[in-house]
């Protein structure tokens, strides 16, 4: 009994690993070929979780459903087009001065590698720098001409762009209609004891993650963009946009960007990237620390170590989308096995559900 019981284990532990990897490059494979479609329902349903709070807060006021969702979106609609009117070509038009002037900053950074050098020189001390700005340079160089083919290629396809913004908000509209309808239909096909667990887990996890990373950003943007200006850092709304943006990735999205944006400044004045580097550093420790805490709280509860696994395994399946559904993903996972052996399920309720809570619960009963 004990050999065919340590043989069962060792069959189950040896397999999991293969059966993983295939799963993984399947999704992976299913992701690339539905990459258009599964991009627009991710993205709307990120939105549909995001505007249920607004939704819920319309409906306190005891207006339908309905009303609720045309006035959130609305009010959606007419932030965009605001943004869309002001900052978007104001960030479009230091982006393509960015790029210009990158070339005139690799000048400049090479001097004062020289400069250095020479100083070296003067204080015998064996340094040669030369090897390591040309190969800076020359890496910097294939990126911005990267940078720049695909700056074009995003102006080509404004119009498709425009196309995709309409169908996103078109199924974040009807998610938040009649998604509790479809997240029931699909559900019920699961057995009777993860359907409860994995819609609590589901709806703590995306929503509160997302909104959580999005506040989170704001906060880096709205912090950093009048430190940058006092400091004079050239680009500080599109320096600050991109750490801000880069908080959306968790753990390590703030801290590249951060890096990037310091290597960027670098180029120019040295010391002003000893000052950029140090204040977003001491900024995103503020983050951490003092709000991170009280907005995330522990509700994902994985494994830091688990997190980075999360974060590179979605980026091998699915791009940049993956890593920043992955934690959310994974804190769901985890949330539904806990509540599967602790038998606290919880109670049914559908993650994009407003009103029809009692609804369903009645339709889950019968």
């Amino acid at each position: 009994m004990r050999r065919s019981a340590s043989l069962q284990s060792l069959l189950i532990y040896g397999l999991s690993g293969p059966i993983i990897a295939l799963n993984v490059w399947l999704l992976s494979v299913v992701f690339n070929y539905f990459q258009h479609p599964i991009t627009i329902l991710s993205v709307a349903a990120i939105l549909a979780f995001l505007l249920n709070y607004p939704v819920k807060f319309f409906q306190r006021a005891r207006i339908t459903q309905a009303q609720a969702v045309i006035v959130v979106l609305l009010v959606t609609l007419t932030l965009v087009v605001v943004l869309g009117v002001t900052l978007v070509p104001m960030l479009i038009d230091q982006t393509i001065q960015l790029l210009n002037k990158i070339p005139d900053w690799l000048t400049s950074s090479q001097r004062n590698l020289e400069q250095v050098e020479a100083l070296a020189r003067q204080r015998r001390l064996p340094l040669d720098l030369s090897v390591v700005s040309t190969q800076i340079n020359a890496n910097i160089q294939n990126l911005v001409q990267q940078l720049a083919s695909g700056a074009v290629g995003v102006a080509g396809t404004l119009l498709s762009g425009l196309l995709n913004l309409v169908l996103v908000v078109v199924l974040a509209f009807y998610m938040l209609l009649y998604g509790d309808r479809v997240w029931l239909g699909l559900v019920s096909l699961l057995p009777a004891n993860i359907r409860k667990p994995l819609t609590t887990s589901l709806r703590l996890n995306f929503q509160n993650f997302f909104l959580s990373q999005l506040l989170l950003g704001l906060f880096m943007v709205v912090t950093l963009t009048p430190i940058f200006l006092v400091l004079r850092v050239p680009f500080a709304l599109l320096f600050a946009i991109v750490i801000g943006i880069g908080e959306l990735i968790p753990f390590v999205g703030a801290t590249l960007a951060i890096g990037l944006v310091t290597i960027l400044v670098l180029l120019q004045n040295w010391w002003l990237a000893v000052q950029v580097a140090v204040t977003a550093i001491l900024l995103q420790q503020v983050k951490d620390n003092l709000l991170a805490p009280k907005l995330l709280g522990d509700f994902i509860g994985l494994n830091p170590i688990w997190i980075f696994v999360a974060i590179l395994m979605g980026f091998e399946i699915a791009g940049l989308l993956g890593t920043l559904v992955a934690v959310p993903i994974a804190g769901t996972i985890k949330g539904t096995f806990d509540a599967l052996k602790t038998g606290q399920s919880g109670e049914f309720v559908s993650p994009f559900t407003i009103t029809y809570e009692s609804d369903c619960d009645e339709d889950h009963k019968t």
